[in-house]
Formats: structure tokens, sequence, C-alpha cells
């Protein structure tokens, strides 16, 4: 799977590079009945929702032309969580 995971990364890397949205991990995971292709995000002073949606459609095509993946999964992208910087 891991290799798997790395072919997603290279072909996502650059359409999303464009759009100045780095990649922070790719896992794929069991969780009850369900699997999860997950795909965390971030930006240069963070990112909204928004832009996890212009993502998100940039990603899914890629992924089924891409089609490395057996299993049925639940794609589930999302932000790079950033703490409370107001936290000591």
């Amino acid at each position: 799977m891991e290799s798997k995971l790395k072919q997603i990364k290279e072909a996502l890397t650059s359409v999303l590079e464009k759009e100045e949205i780095i990649i922070d991990a790719i896992t794929f995971e069991h969780e009850g009945k369900y699997n999860f292709l997950r795909i965390v995000l971030d930006k240069l002073n963070g990112i909204d929702l928004d832009t996890i949606v212009m993502a998100t459609n940039l990603i899914n095509p890629i992924l089924d032309k891409l089609d490395l993946i057996e299993e049925e999964y639940i794609l589930d992208v999302l932000s790079k969580e950033r703490g409370n910087e107001n936290e000591c």
C-alpha cells in the first residue's frame, strides 16, 4: 500500500502545487466497516473550506484515472490541524 500512496502523492503534487497547496500526508486507514483514503492538505497561512473543496475536485479525477486502490474507500480530504495560536 505504501508504494500506491507514494504514486498517488506524486500524481497529485504537481496539480496541487499550481494552487500553492501542499500535501502534508496521505494515509489509507480501516475504521469499522469502512476504508478511508485521507489526504491532509496545507497552504501557507492556512487553508479554508473553499480551497479544500476545490482541491477535492482536482483530486477526484486523478484518483479515478490512476485506479490504484482495489478496495472501496471514502475519500477524506482535510486540512492540517493547526493548534490554537493563542496557546502558550
